[in-house]
């Protein structure tokens, strides 16, 4: 599993990435961007990932026991897809990361993967303590669910700007051991260009920041629709992010 902040998790723990950044603005729309997953999903199919991962939160909070997916799941959300869960503590006019892990490949069921990333992001993200009961009520949820990552070629690295589009795309590093990913919300909510993505993404991976310049490392890009509360265990709508001006 992967840490989400959109980061790889430590490399002893392989399947599961954390995605998100520590702290962030309320991202607001300024134009939709289509994104292709494994599945169509609809805001119906969103709403119900979003409060599965609330419920097994909520669930293992109480027990300590993580819960299965209910028999009713459309089947369409028990195909293979890769899917990061978010927690943001929200602060005023603010959302702050407060959990963020996932799987970037279609390793699990949907549905499954939903699950276990939920509980994961609650409480083994070593960013921060595992979160209380008591702090749910001010946690919004977000569930994004991923487009396979699909390596980018260039013949020369300096191309590889004119590759990505901010607001669509995710990114993922690798050099060796070395491993970083960012959800494609993070260079939006920071104002990145493409190139300070690539050189954030490399820094996630414990690497120069110009190592995305160096033969040998490899760049994959991919997409996620994204389902959000826009209250804590409230209304759930589809997160459209803003692109580069």
């Amino acid at each position: 599993m992967w840490k989400g902040l959109l980061a790889w998790k430590p490399l002893e723990t392989n399947k599961r990435d954390v995605g998100q950044s520590p702290q962030h603005d309320i991202a607001i729309e300024k134009r939709k961007v289509k994104v292709r997953v494994s599945a169509d999903l609809t805001i119906e199919d969103g709403a119900f990932l979003v409060q599965l991962a609330r419920k097994a939160i909520e669930q293992y909070l109480e027990t300590g026991e993580k819960i299965s997916p209910p028999d009713n799941a459309p089947s369409k959300l028990r195909e293979r897809m890769g899917v990061f869960v978010t927690l943001n503590e929200t602060m005023r006019n603010r959302r702050e990361l407060r959990g963020c892990i996932g799987y970037p490949y279609p390793e699990l069921p949907l549905c499954d993967a939903t699950v276990d990333s939920a509980v994961s992001a609650a409480v083994n993200d070593p960013r921060f303590p595992p979160v209380q009961k008591r702090e749910l009520g001010d946690i919004c949820l977000e569930v994004s669910v991923l487009s396979p990552p699909v390596v980018m070629e260039a013949l020369n690295p300096l191309d590889y700007p004119k590759k990505i589009e901010i607001g669509r795309d995710g990114l993922i590093v690798e050099r060796g051991w070395n491993r970083g990913l960012l959800l494609p919300q993070v260079p939006v909510e920071f104002g990145w260009d493409e190139e300070e993505f690539l050189s954030q993404c490399c820094h996630k991976a414990g690497l120069t920041m110009d190592a995305w310049l160096l033969r040998g490392t490899r760049i994959y890009r991919f997409q996620a629709l994204i389902f959000e509360e826009e209250a804590p265990g409230g209304h759930i709508c589809r997160k459209h992010l803003s692109g580069s001006e």
